[in-house]
């Protein structure tokens, strides 16, 4: 065969390979009134959602009645107008805000390193603390009665636990409102700024193990508490460490992109209203 003739077939052969290749990817997997599913669009999909699952993924099939179930419901809201109800649209602006800040700061999160000096130094201003405590509980929304009444009571308790010669588990069982931590004599376990409301966290990290804090207010009521432990950085959870790190960077960088973002826009707002 001449060799032209092979030139010819070689390139007949490669756009028969492209044009397949072509229709492979263009082929229909599904129509949905008039929508197209194409086999390039469902392999994308189907490859990311396997990447982002932390449980076991969908077959193809199964991952394939989630898309059309998908769309049907898309186009059902659609043809109901849902766009419009607020609630919807309440939930759309939503998906818009973390969709800015995903395409804006996503990768810069996720690939910010965190350095062992970083871990030490973080821990040494937010150790992991020990701590038990005595509750007086307020209820969601208390009145100005409740609330003065459950103040006048923990005050009370509060200068007899200064004076008491008593061990500290033991005032917790007489009057304590947790009934969990009562069961423990009021030990809290090992907490750290991540992991426990601030006002308790700062309170027990602004003394020394022994001391009794007092009366520190949170939205579960007014608390009592006896420091019982701090532990060093050799000791500590490195991945909570780690953690806690990764949540101060993260809103470094959000809080500096808000605040760059924010001088664009004429903002006018009384914060004194709300208090």
């Amino acid at each position: 065969m001449p060799k032209f003739a092979w030139v010819a077939l070689s390139s007949v052969i490669i756009c028969s390979l492209f044009a397949y290749a072509q229709k492979k990817g263009d082929e229909v997997v599904a129509n949905i009134g008039n929508t197209k599913i194409t086999l390039k669009d469902f392999n994308e999909k189907y490859t990311h959602a396997t990447k982002m699952s932390v449980n076991p993924p969908p077959t193809k099939k199964q991952f394939l009645e989630e898309l059309i179930r998908f769309e049907v419901g898309v186009q059902e809201a659609e043809k109901r107008n849902l766009d419009r109800d607020p609630i919807v649209r309440d939930a759309m602006r939503r998906e818009l805000y973390k969709g800015l800040l995903e395409k804006e700061l996503g990768n810069k999160v996720q690939n910010m390193p965190i350095t062992e000096a970083e871990m030490s130094e973080h821990y040494k201003r937010n150790p992991e603390i020990r701590f038990s405590h005595i509750l007086f509980e307020l209820k969601p929304s208390p009145t100005e009665e409740q609330r003065a009444e459950a103040l006048a009571r923990a005050n009370k308790v509060f200068e007899e636990v200064k004076k008491s010669k008593r061990p500290f588990p033991e005032l917790v069982k007489l009057y304590s409102d947790d009934p969990l931590s009562k069961q423990v004599g009021g030990d809290a376990g090992w907490q750290s700024r991540l992991t426990i409301v601030p006002q308790l966290y700062d309170a027990a990290l602004s003394g020394k193990v022994g001391d009794i804090k007092g009366l520190i207010e949170t939205q579960f009521g007014f608390h009592i508490i006896k420091i019982t432990d701090r532990r060093a950085y050799e000791n500590a959870s490195k991945r909570s460490v780690r953690l806690s790190v990764f949540e101060e960077k993260r809103k470094k960088i959000f809080d500096e992109y808000m605040e760059k973002l924010k001088k664009n826009y004429s903002i006018k707002s009384n914060p004194s209203l709300v208090e």
